[in-house]
């Protein structure tokens, strides 16, 4: 007779245990998701969509962080490469007293592909982000994702707007994605 196979779980405190290696450490129902540092690529294409909605940032109608941390204690924590916030969450608010979330962004690479089709977009709606955009450098696509499951694929252009109609922000998916190799 085999001996049962134990499953480590984690929490949100178990990630200030890891190590400071460069790897990114989220925890998702007590799952422990590990990914290699991203690339060049990566951080690119997250710089330039963050430039878009800097005019927003300074005018204060919103918060961005990037990487911004998503967190339900005990169990869950997970950080979108970019997070945008309602503006009565000032930086310095602790995460987990940040209750609304308007749009979670993950740069999709071949190391976190699964993590982030599979299980992170869907994790993110259940904790009550409005929007995921899913942005795929090898296919030059953003999925937009505002329930479970998949999204709408956009190969040229999108608009996001602000839950609150405040603002919108125009992405023009070929100058994102130009120059990227």
């Amino acid at each position: 007779m085999g001996m049962a196979l134990t499953v480590p779980r984690y929490t949100v405190v178990d990630l200030d245990l890891l190590p400071d290696d460069g790897n990114r450490y989220e925890v998702l129902a007590g799952t422990l998701l590990v990914t290699p540092p991203p690339g060049s690529a990566h951080q690119g294409v997250a710089a330039r969509l963050a430039a878009l909605f800097a005019f927003h940032i300074l005018a204060r109608r919103l918060v961005l962080f990037s990487p911004g941390v998503v967190t339900l204690p005990p169990l869950t924590q997970l950080e979108p490469d970019l997070l945008v916030v309602p503006p009565r969450f000032a930086p310095g608010t602790p995460w987990a007293e940040i209750s609304e979330h308007w749009l979670a962004v993950e740069i999709v690479s071949r190391s976190s592909r699964v993590y982030d089709r599979e299980f992170k977009r869907d994790a993110y709606l259940a904790l009550g982000v409005r929007e995921v955009w899913l942005v795929d450098v090898l296919d030059r696509s953003i999925e937009v994702c505002v329930r479970s499951g998949t999204g709408r694929v956009v190969h040229d252009a999108l608009i996001w707007s602000a839950p609150d109609d405040s603002l919108s922000v125009h992405v023009e998916l070929a100058e994102l994605f130009s120059d990227v190799v």
